[in-house]
């Protein structure tokens, strides 16, 4: 049982980091860690275990890992073409097929190295990048897993706010699919909120006017929201953002002259759900953020660019963490 032990500690920390604040990305790599340390735990037990139970033990560890990674790079490919086809070739289109074709390079590169050479360079090289590789996927695992757990909060509670971030217009003054997803989960939830015999909280819309926008984005989602049905005295705008982070810092500003003590719900789309609940958190908000729904072959694109920008947030420890995995690598290799 004391295989178990870092299982329990790990699952424990992550139960108290959740309770404590959800919009943590340390939740998430310590769910990662949990599932990990099972794995690890499972694996110390297969001797004691029915001969079948030990066949499930190694499959669930080794052989449904592999052909999910398989499977992914797969899927990656066919999305990066979808999205090539249907949303342009813009570099954020090309994320999910070059991660694909990244999988496979990799996994190239492992295969190959018992015929492309045996010198320890190489050898360090190849230990190296599957390190790392090993690293950033294990930290986009935990972030597509917690993302998920995250996304299944529901509202609870009177909230007073209901904001609303923008996410640019159509020919410069048109409310877009992806925004209008946001708008309409907003209206929802103040329909909820009236329902369940609360005061209507407030539509807060953020968004400010872009270099190629005719008008202000929160200008834009105001009119889409009233000519939906929403009662213009429950609308309210913030006009100045350009960033996610403008978004949340300045739409606090606008809560808390209102009422020092509110309790809001930002709406923003799924793929953006967990990020955005990070830079709440960091600027202050008081309150959860919920995703509303996004075309399917849009997800995986906007998922890891999602995941890179938290990667990028993160680069000064993730830099220093890569390094240490390379040095490492250079001494394995030399020991090979």
């Amino acid at each position: 049982m004391i295989a178990f032990v870092p299982t329990a500690v790990f699952f424990l920390w992550f139960c108290w980091g959740v309770r404590q604040d959800r919009r943590q990305f340390r939740n998430a790599v310590l769910l990662g860690l949990t599932v990990l340390s099972l794995s690890f735990a499972l694996l110390t037990q297969v001797d004691r275990l029915p001969g079948s139970l030990a066949v499930l033990v190694y499959s669930l560890v080794f052989l449904v890992p592999a052909l999910a990674v398989v499977v992914l790079g797969g899927f990656l490919v066919g999305n990066g073409l979808t999205m090539l086809r249907k949303e342009g070739r813009s570099p954020g289109n090309l994320l999910s097929g070059l991660a694909g074709l990244a999988i496979f390079a990799v996994l190239a590169l492992v295969v190959s190295a018992d015929y492309v050479g045996s010198s320890r360079a190489y050898q360090s090289f190849i230990v190296a990048v599957v390190l790392v590789t090993g690293y950033v996927a294990f930290l986009f695992l935990c972030f597509l897993a917690y993302a998920f757990l995250y996304g299944r909060i529901r509202v609870r509670g009177d909230v007073d706010f209901v904001v609303v971030l923008g996410s640019g217009l159509i020919g410069g003054e048109r409310v877009p699919p992806l925004l209008a997803s946001r708008l309409r989960a907003g209206l929802r939830i103040q329909r909820q909120q009236t329902e369940r015999g609360a005061d209507a909280p407030v539509l807060l819309v953020s968004g400010g006017q872009g270099p190629d926008e005719k008008l202000p984005e929160a200008e834009a989602m105001e009119r889409w929201l009233v000519a939906e049905g929403a009662d213009p005295a429950l609308v309210r705008q913030e006009s100045r953002s350009c960033t996610t982070t403008e978004n949340l810092r300045f739409s606090r500003r606008l809560m808390e002259e209102a009422d020092a003590r509110y309790v809001c719900v930002v709406v923003t789309n799924n793929f953006h759900a967990f990020r955005a609940a990070m830079t709440a958190r960091r600027e202050g908000v008081r309150g959860q953020v919920i995703g509303s729904p996004t075309a399917a072959y849009f997800w995986p694109s906007a998922t890891i660019r999602e995941f890179v920008a938290v990667f990028w947030e993160n680069r000064l420890v993730n830099a220093v963490l890569c390094a240490l995995l390379v040095a490492l690598a250079v001494v394995v290799g030399m020991r090979w």
